[in-house]
């Protein structure tokens, strides 16, 4: 029986790539769709694939530890479309990469600007000025996340919110970080679930797509 139904006609029609989520996959489930695909002469992004479960596939990829995903097949030329992310600390730098290697599988450069969260806030300001002729900027963030608000205070770009599961305590899971995105008072800031990256990136993706086009492969 066939366990995986890949929708190959996704990115012209939403205008976002299929992916494959691999979290809860075996690895032989992962084969199975990549041989599939390279059958096909198909790319395909991988997403939440840790080294492990990498290491044990058998059709060859580009893996990316950092971020957690591979892509099979080549990467196109990136265009700079305006399109930054940012995230308050360096312990979110997982989720900030899965977004930028979304964006590069689609074709679309990111500035990524690490740890200059609020904790530090001239990390911010300092920053600010490189963010201020963006089109989109993607916020990761965990504990209170009170980047979000400070940072669409700031700028004229649209706040696209990761909140992550970055913290303890009351701050444990993310759900804090959830609350300040969706509580925010400051207007423009748009979430997404927790820890998604990937999310974020697609939501960039139809943005653009929706006011300047899809970028060239």
């Amino acid at each position: 029986m066939k366990e995986a139904r890949l929708d190959w006609e996704r990115a012209s029609r939403t205008g976002v790539p299929e992916a494959i989520y691999c979290e809860g996959k075996s690895a032989l489930q992962i084969n199975a769709i990549l041989i599939e695909a390279r059958d096909k002469g198909r790319s395909l992004l991988l997403t939440r694939l840790d080294a492990e479960k990498a290491s044990a596939l058998e059709v060859a990829l580009t893996y990316d530890a950092a971020s957690e995903t591979a892509v099979l097949g080549d990467m196109p030329s990136a265009t700079d479309l305006g399109v930054a992310i940012v995230a308050a600390g360096t312990s979110d730098t997982k989720v900030a990469c899965e977004a930028q290697r979304t964006l590069a599988f689609s074709g679309v450069s990111a500035d990524l600007h690490i740890d200059i969260g609020v904790a530090g806030l001239w990390r911010l300001t300092e920053c600010a000025a490189q963010l201020q002729d963006k089109r989109i900027v993607i916020a990761c963030a965990g504990f209170e996340a009170a980047l979000f608000s400070v940072l669409a205070g700031l700028i004229k770009a649209p706040i696209i919110a990761v909140p992550t599961s970055v913290g303890f305590g009351v701050g444990a899971g993310g759900q804090a970080a959830l609350s300040s995105a969706l509580a925010s008072c400051a207007p423009g800031v748009l979430t997404v679930n927790i820890d998604n990256g990937f999310g974020a990136a697609c939501a960039a993706l139809k943005i653009l797509n929706a006011t300047i086009g899809e970028p060239s492969k």
